[in-house]
């Protein structure tokens, strides 16, 4: 099966989907730090992505044409700048807007399904209409634009078109399905959420729903304050840890989900996820790669960083690196430090031989734009068993 991959960035969404078994026709990126890290890893070997067809520049100047291969899966995740909650909220309106071009690449190319991953943000009120037919172009993908229409004219016609009743499987209309996902609810350890937009070209006739979250809250509260199999695990006492999940078990303990053991599992928290690391204050010989400390870490108003039993916050790409306290942890002694860039790729689920290139700050960007690894297999994952089916 083969897939194409733009908006690289160092590569989370395109590892998900190399292993679930796709073969990537081109990975696209434009930014300097972020291909120097697929290419640094691609010198040292890592199996994934060595054969990785990467090429750098803008997405409107590739040749699309060359792509003589069927596309079984194309996935990116145009910049959310736009949409941030963080940035100008120009939506449409700002350059940076990427879906325009995501949706014209999908128009020429048709592939057989997609996923497109962004921000929540692109959910919020102030952005509904231009969702709302960002939705509408991915699912009529024959009804384009025309010359001098705005983009609100064009919101009208294919709004009268999903309502004319004309049941349509042309080879470039899609059913699409829009979901709002946590990654914690998937085993990563981060409260990651963001909008999954997947497409199933209409031709094919393929029935898919979103999977299933497999992890949850309530898991991890019953491991913690009822069977305290957590602490256990951990080999600590329950008032050792500096955790927000106690004031939160204290009001919880008596609900309903005690009486019996969860059906998910826990959410994976810091603490799991770091439970091999050393400490990268006594790491002086870098026996671990991109594990280095990271000093000026303090604590001030709205900037006060993550617990360790409980998923990290969500990781964000800030101009400094280090926005809100996102990047930041709180130890059991109540004191705060800087994730390392090994830390974070474990927060994003990336395996630990794959190399992050660029200063502290600069890798921090490329993780905090990321799509979480595993998260980006269990989709990919999901859409390729649909394919296989449907070919037999």
């Amino acid at each position: 099966m083969n897939s194409i991959e733009l908006f690289a960035g160092a590569g989370g969404l395109a590892l998900g989907v190399s292993m679930a078994g796709f073969r990537s026709q081109a990975i696209i990126e434009l930014n300097k730090w972020a291909c120097d890290t697929i290419k640094e890893n691609q010198i040292r070997g890592f199996s994934l992505v060595q054969q990785w067809p990467l090429w750098i520049g803008d997405v409107h100047n590739f040749n699309f044409s060359e792509i003589s291969n069927i596309i079984d899966l194309l996935a990116g995740g145009p910049p959310c700048q736009p949409f941030s909650v963080g940035g100008k909220h120009r939506a449409f309106y700002d350059r940076r807007d990427m879906f325009p071009s995501t949706i014209d690449i999908i128009r020429k190319l048709r592939p057989k399904t997609f996923i497109i991953e962004n921000v929540k943000g692109l959910m919020r009120s102030s952005f509904l209409n231009y969702y709302q037919y960002i939705l509408l172009q991915l699912e009529y993908l024959d009804i384009p634009r025309k010359d001098g229409e705005t983009w609100m004219e064009h919101m009208k016609r294919l709004q009268e078109e999903k309502t004319s009743g004309i049941f349509r499987t042309t080879d470039i209309s899609y059913n699409v399905i829009p979901t709002l996902v946590n990654a914690a609810d998937y085993g990563v350890p981060q409260k990651r959420e963001r909008v999954f937009i997947v497409g199933i070209r209409a031709d094919l006739n393929i029935k898919w729903s979103f999977p299933q979250p497999t992890h949850s809250l309530d898991a991890l509260l019953y491991s913690q304050w009822k069977s305290g199999e957590y602490w256990d695990r951990h080999k600590i006492s329950q008032i050792k840890s500096v955790d927000i999940s106690y004031s939160i078990a204290k009001i919880n303990k008596n609900m309903d989900f005690y009486a019996g053991p969860p059906t998910k599992q826990p959410w994976v928290t810091i603490r799991d996820a770091f439970i091999d690391l050393p400490d990268p204050r006594h790491n002086d010989k870098q026996l671990i790669n991109n594990h280095i400390f990271q000093n000026g870490a303090r604590i001030y108003k709205g900037h006060v960083g993550s617990v360790l039993d409980f998923p990290a916050k969500t990781l964000k790409a800030g101009d400094h690196g280090v926005p809100g306290g996102e990047n930041m942890m709180v130890l059991d002694s109540g004191e705060v430090r800087y994730f390392t860039v090994r830390e974070a790729a474990r927060l994003q689920t990336f395996p630990d031989d794959y190399i992050f290139h660029g200063s502290w700050t600069e890798t921090m960007r490329q993780l905090g734009n990321a799509v979480p690894v595993n998260l980006s297999y269990i989709v990919a994952k999901s859409i390729a068993d649909k394919l296989i089916h449907e070919q037999y």
